[in-house]
């Protein structure tokens, strides 16, 4: 079957579905990843296609607007303004997600483009089911994630559930009316059309465990959680990494990956420090916010280093809490501790410490040395953490996230 994957955003919005790729192509199936040309070289050896789509989320996430998203101090205005930023870009990747879809046999669209993936199916008469990393469907059981995660009580619950969906309808308008004018595709509105596809239960696989987040019992029929989509990444540490691993005790990491903030320089001092005080080594990530830290005896600074060969090799990790990174410290068997810095991240981070991998969450508004530096010395000092981040390593070990995939597969295929 040739398969489409359609995703946008950041790297750990993309990264999950190269190895669900790898493990379709693996059963047989011709699978092609369409999302930003910025992330072709995470499907090399893997055995998938690429196709890239227009618009560079490093770009925009660095733009005015994208810093932006840092003088709102609410989960619903954060919401609003990264709505008016996707709208463009939905529009802009539309015509090549048409190209990707024309020829497959079906399409699967992650939670980022999902009403547009499904749109472009329905336009092409071709099935097509959703692959969420996040649960985006509301429910009493917890606050919407993109709004944070915070519970507001049962009713509260649902309404920002709903609330979410309909903002999500918005950034979609232009790209739909795009599908109708310029390729022809006789559709409904983003909103009634998604209304249509939740009447007929339109099937949505989840990329994440029931260990971590038990299915809603109030979720409608369709919606169901897989497992995780291990990224597929083949690559060694570098020499300089491996050289500080064997120097002394294992290090802490500390990465924010595609998140920004307003002060770079500010932030690396106030983790260095952090990390000293607790008397720790540290590995800090570049990554897109541009943290650095003098190398040294107890610090370096490293650019995109494969998740899956250090991690494990270190004594925590402190992290954005977004959610390919959240699943990578989860793999990995560490204690960590989540720096959520908008969206889903509070949710995430949120789950890590009711699991008991994580002592405590520090959100980046109040991340100093002094609110850093305890933290870090729970993390590492008291055992439970660790034994119960190896615990639950061993149990996701054996979960296959990618046999529910093939078997939805199968049956819309049948």
């Amino acid at each position: 079957m040739r398969v489409v994957i359609m995703t946008a955003g950041s790297r750990g919005d993309v990264a999950p579905y190269t190895g669900l790729g790898a493990g379709l192509a693996r059963s047989g199936h011709e699978v092609t990843l369409a999302t930003h040309a910025l992330f072709e070289p995470l499907t090399a050896g893997s055995g998938v296609r690429f196709h890239p789509t227009p618009v560079d989320p490093h770009a925009v996430s660095h733009s005015d607007r994208g810093r932006d998203l840092h003088a709102s101090t609410t989960g619903v205005g954060k919401l609003l303004r990264a709505a008016s930023m996707a709208r463009s870009a939905a529009e802009e990747m539309t015509d090549a997600l048409v190209q990707a879809a024309r020829g497959a046999d079906i399409v699967l669209a992650a939670g980022a483009v999902a009403p547009l993936g499904r749109a472009i199916a329905e336009g092409l008469k071709l099935p097509s089911l959703g692959l969420f990393l996040q649960p985006q469907h509301p429910t009493r059981e917890f606050g919407a994630p993109m709004l944070g995660g915070r519970s507001l009580g049962t009713v509260g619950n649902r309404l920002g559930g709903r609330a979410v969906l309909c903002a999500v309808d918005g950034v979609f308008t232009r790209a739909m009316h795009r599908l109708r004018t310029r390729h022809g595709m006789p559709l409904r509105g983003a909103s009634a059309s998604r209304r249509a596809h939740e009447r007929a239960h339109w099937p949505v696989l989840h990329g994440f465990s029931e260990r971590v987040v038990p299915r809603p019992e109030d979720w409608r029929p369709g919606l169901e959680i897989a497992g995780y989509w291990w990224p597929d990444d083949p690559r060694a540490l570098p020499a300089e990494v491996e050289e500080f691993l064997a120097a002394g005790p294992p290090p802490v990491f500390v990465g924010l990956g595609s998140a920004t903030v307003p002060d770079p320089g500010h932030l690396s001092g106030e983790i260095v420090r952090a990390l000293r005080s607790a008397g720790l080594r540290g590995i800090i990530q570049q990554g897109w916010a541009g943290l650095a830290a003098s190398t040294g005896d107890d610090m370096i600074t490293v650019g995109d280093v494969p998740h899956t060969q250090l991690f494990p090799r270190t004594a925590a990790v402190v992290h954005h809490a977004g959610a390919g990174t959240t699943a990578a410290v989860l793999r990995a068997g560490v204690p960590t501790i989540g720096v959520p810095v908008q969206f889903d991240g509070f949710f995430w981070a949120a789950r890590l410490v009711a699991l008991g991998t994580a002592p405590d969450t520090v959100p980046l508004r109040r991340l100093t040395a002094h609110t850093l530096a305890p933290a870090l010395r729970r993390v590492t000092d008291d055992p439970h953490h660790r034994d119960r981040a190896r615990e639950l390593a061993r149990c996701l070990a054996e979960e296959d996230g990618v046999a529910p995939v093939l078997a939805a597969l199968h049956r819309l295929s049948s």
